[in-house]
């Protein structure tokens, strides 16, 4: 049942991937699509279908199911149900790295190295984060992780804020960036961060069945002999590779590590090596989902997807936080 499930999934992903190629402010036909690759014209047409809808499709599949599995990592190993990868304060390091180097280069920058930029401020403030939270007496604790992301996330965006007051001009450009969207990316761009995500989706698996193990709690795992810290540092490699990756190509786009690995617990239970596929399936296809609803909601404009998933993700918070108050 489960595979059929995961193979569901999968078909569904395919339908909403070729819905955001096919639907939008302007609609094509299968025929265009394969024209546009079989024999590439140079039309408006050929031109919005090879360049901008079929990488935003892309790339939006791929944010998706990277956020999904960092969050259920994230969740586990904070023993947090609220966990998402803005608690490791990935999204506001990366912003904040963006900004000063906008603030700095100014028009020297291109979008080509401010993904690179975004992928070192993510995986380094993530990093530092991990560090704090390993710090004092007893070493890594997930109280310290959560509350170390939350601090670091709120200086960075203080920090983020004075930049922008100092020098508006960094306002306009880093605005790209702080929203989130997978709109006016290339398929380059997502060249550059595919194979740290690819990294990161491999660890992840690697890492199921043991994730299985530390669920249950460090005395139980260590008496079954799991090595805690060796599993905990490269969770936290394979949620910098993909949060990083993610943010550094979509810009922060929240909520998608906290809704999905919920829905995806109710689907199939807590048993990883089952989670985390079913987590990709579905987060890509929230996200592809999101982003081809956004562009109906005030057409002949579109919301960035980080709004969509925001208005998503916010009740869906509440809820949470509800039920764990009432647990």
């Amino acid at each position: 049942m489960k595979l059929f499930g995961l193979a569901a999934g999968v078909l569904l992903l395919l339908g909403c991937t070729l819905s955001s190629v096919l639907f939008g402010l302007q609609h094509f036909g299968l025929s265009e699509v394969w024209q546009a690759y079989v024999h590439f014209n140079g039309s408006n047409e050929h031109v919005i279908i090879t360049n901008t809808r079929v990488p935003r499709a892309l790339i939006g599949a791929v944010v998706g199911a990277s956020l999904a599995i960092a969050g259920a990592l994230m969740q586990v190993l904070t023993k947090n149900p609220l966990a998402s990868p803005s608690v490791f304060g990935i999204n506001a390091g990366a912003v904040l790295f963006l900004v000063l180097s906008i603030s700095v280069l100014g028009s020297g920058l291109t979008l080509g190295s401010m993904i690179w930029v975004a992928f070192a401020g993510a995986a380094l403030t993530a990093m530092f984060v991990f560090l704090l939270g390993s710090q004092g007496r007893g070493g890594f604790d997930p109280v310290k992780l959560t509350l170390a992301g939350a601090s670091v996330a709120a200086l960075a965006s203080s920090v983020t804020a004075g930049v922008i007051l100092i020098d508006k001009q960094s306002l306009d450009q880093a605005l790209f960036w702080m929203i989130g969207s997978v709109a006016d990316r290339e398929l380059k761009h997502l060249a550059v961060v595919l194979p740290y995500v690819a990294a990161g989706w491999v660890l992840s698996m690697i890492l199921s069945g043991s994730l299985n193990v530390v669920a249950l709690g460090d005395d139980v795992a260590k008496g079954l002999g799991q090595r805690i810290v060796l599993i905990r540092t490269t969770s936290a490699i394979a949620i910098v590779l993909l949060a990083g990756g993610s943010v550094a190509v979509a810009g922060p786009i929240a909520f998608v590590g906290l809704i999905v690995p919920h829905l995806c617990r109710y689907l199939v239970g807590n048993d990883h090596r089952w989670l985390l596929p079913y987590c990709a399936i579905t987060g890509a296809v929230l996200l592809v989902a999101a982003d081809l609803a956004s562009r109906f909601i005030i057409m002949p404009k579109e919301v960035p997807v980080g709004v969509a998933t925001a208005l998503l993700g916010v009740p869906f918070l509440i809820y949470v936080a509800r039920r764990r108050a009432h647990a």
